[in-house]
């Protein structure tokens, strides 16, 4: 019998290949043929899933979006989160921000993305097409805070959800910078979380 491929797979180990290169050498350093060397794959198996480079760079950022889903739904699932919405919200986070070597290249995958979408129309729509999506589950999970009696029913989510992101979003840029260490970094992030959490008033 022929061999099954699992094509899914195939895409997944391209677009981590151009993950890890774009960390190392920046997206205009990154060719087909530099991922094709990377996966451990030919040029035209490469070619075969994706025509262009930009057209792989579109699927690797998201499929990013979609990974770090994956990653909070299994840790909730196996249990190894509380699940209340604080829980949930410092994992979200700690998932963005670039701890180590994975998230790192995750994170600086993005930068090179955003770079690209500065100046490329289509990029920029695939650019902001996750945010806003982000800004509503931190807005939904402090509500959910609010309801329980954790969170100031003053506070309006949304606002908080953008003080949300541009906590991440500036620790996660320290870190690659190395302005900051990745456990002042995640200090920075619980401090923030503390204070939103756990300083209701009735």
């Amino acid at each position: 019998m022929p061999k099954q491929v699992d094509h899914a797979a195939r895409r997944a180990e391209i677009a981590e290949a151009l993950t890890r290169l774009t960390a190392k050498r920046g997206l205009e350093g990154v060719s087909l043929r530099h991922v094709a060397a990377e996966a451990g794959m030919s040029m035209g198996l490469v070619q075969h899933y994706f025509k262009t480079k930009d057209e792989m760079l579109l699927f690797a950022v998201e499929r990013r979006s979609q990974v770090y889903e994956e990653r909070i739904k299994a840790q909730l699932e196996a249990g190894e989160l509380p699940s209340t919405p604080k829980a949930i919200i410092r994992a979200i986070m700690v998932e963005i921000l670039p701890l180590d070597e994975r998230r790192r290249g995750d994170w600086l995958m993005g930068v090179a993305f955003f770079i690209r979408a500065i100046s490329d129309p289509s990029f920029a729509a695939a650019f902001t097409d996750g945010v806003p999506q982000l800004f509503e589950l931190f807005a939904l999970l402090i509500r959910q805070g609010q309801e329980a009696g954790d969170v100031d029913k003053s506070a309006d989510p949304m606002h908080e959800s953008a003080i949300l992101w541009a906590v991440a979003d500036s620790q996660g840029t320290n870190i690659v910078m190395k302005h900051r260490t990745p456990d002042e970094a995640l200090s920075t992030v619980d401090y923030h979380l503390d204070r939103l959490f756990g300083q209701a008033v009735s």
